[in-house]
């Protein structure tokens, strides 16, 4: 349309025509003139947007979804990105945390015995020459460790440096078949020697003591603990090895045979400190672990006491020869008449046997007493279908 004299009077004119309809709605909302008409306009007009909605939502959502999806792909490739970093620093802090408890136990354990030691982590584990069971420690010469220096951790004894770098060193463990130490019992002076046996040992779960006599008893769960070398070189006294599992017979050898478990945990060890001066004074047993306890045994359970019913009579307690009767207190006899067999007073002459009747006192020079003496006339006796029965002695 061009900008003429005659468009700008029309736009005008529609202008003002929209300004008196909007008045005149505002104005007469509940007339019954413009009422009904607005209800019906207005329902026309929702039902035509209604259906545009329909159509063109999916068709804007569509476009929308293009317009943003390279966006959605960077935010999705940040949230992996930020996820990934969450469970690296989650491990870290667990590993952290282990190392620092695995610390924390061997300094103690160097700190009671009086060893001065340099930590230090296994970084990995490989076979030396000469050696099957081998780890590398990140700490060397430059921190004073050298060759032939103990290694523990917070549980025992694991091995012995055998080669030393600035920064590295190599440390053989206690279970590899060339290793052996000398070993002392628990509480004794029995010695004896610690060998390591390689795969035969369940991956360094289990190692070799021979007690140096054999005529000495030792059975299992006896305690062992280093018995230490001259100088402390290679090994000092004191460090806990193991407790013994297994007992072997060797019959007419020398020395006894049996296997033990190491305290330390060989097949996975982190975090070691290296013996660079040893303790002052052996300490002994001290740095062994607490005993278990033996089991309780179950106490027995009493008996319940049995209650004669109301009607029934009591079982008769039978005296034995040597055994106290509870009512009467040691030394005092049982009371009489006990016999479980005891027959009733009231019996039939019929039922009573020779043995029932005689008398109980019945030891020469005592005198024999009878009813008949201390009784009056004899009077018949009622048998069985009311007939009368008189006693043989009156019938004589």
């Amino acid at each position: 349309m061009k900008d003429s004299r005659r468009s700008r009077l029309f736009l005008g004119l529609l202008l003002a025509v929209a300004l008196v309809l909007i008045t005149v709605d505002h104005r007469s909302e509940n007339t019954p003139v413009f009422g009904p008409l607005r209800t019906i306009v207005t329902s026309a007009f929702g039902a035509v947007e209604r259906g545009v909605s329909t159509v063109t939502e999916p068709i804007g959502g569509f476009v929308g979804a293009l317009a943003g999806a390279q966006g959605s792909r960077e935010q999705i490739t940040n949230l992996k990105a930020q996820n990934s970093k969450l469970e690296g620093e989650l491990s870290s802090q667990r590993i952290d945390k282990r190392r620092s408890a695995e610390l924390q136990a061997m300094l103690g354990l160097s700190g009671l015995g009086g060893y001065k030691v340099v930590p230090a982590q296994v970084v990995a584990r490989r076979a030396s020459p000469g050696f099957e069971d081998a780890v590398e420690i990140d700490a060397g010469t430059a921190d004073g460790i050298k060759p032939d220096m103990t290694v523990l951790n917070g549980q025992g004894l694991v091995g012995r440096v055998v080669r030393a770098t600035a920064s590295t060193a190599t440390v053989v463990l206690l279970c590899d078949p060339a290793s052996s130490t000398g070993a002392r019992i628990e509480n004794s002076g029995e010695l004896g020697v610690i060998s390591g046996l390689g795969a035969n040992g369940n991956s360094g779960r289990r190692i070799m003591f021979r007690l140096l006599d054999s005529t000495l008893p030792i059975a299992a769960g006896t305690r062992l603990v280093s018995f230490g070398s001259q100088q402390g070189v290679p090994y000092v006294a004191g460090v806990p090895i193991g407790v013994i599992e297994k007992v072997e017979a060797t019959p007419g050898e020398l020395t006894r045979t049996a296997y033990a478990k190491p305290f330390a945990d060989l097949s996975s060890i982190d975090v070691v400190g290296v013996v660079v001066e040893g303790p002052k004074r052996d300490p002994r047993d001290a740095l062994l672990p607490q005993a278990p306890k033996p089991a309780a045994k179950p106490k027995p359970k009493p008996k319940p006491a049995t209650t004669a019913l109301p009607g029934q009579q009591a079982q008769p307690q039978i005296a034995r020869p040597g055994v106290t009767n509870p009512e009467t207190g040691p030394g005092n006899p049982a009371p009489r008449n006990t016999r479980p067999d005891s027959r009733p007073e009231n019996t039939s002459p019929e039922n009573v046997s020779p043995e029932d009747t005689a008398p109980e006192n019945t030891a020469p020079g005592n005198a024999r007493t009878t009813d008949r003496e201390n009784r009056g006339p004899a009077e018949p006796v009622r048998g069985r279908e009311g007939e009368t029965s008189i006693p043989d002695d009156e019938a004589a």
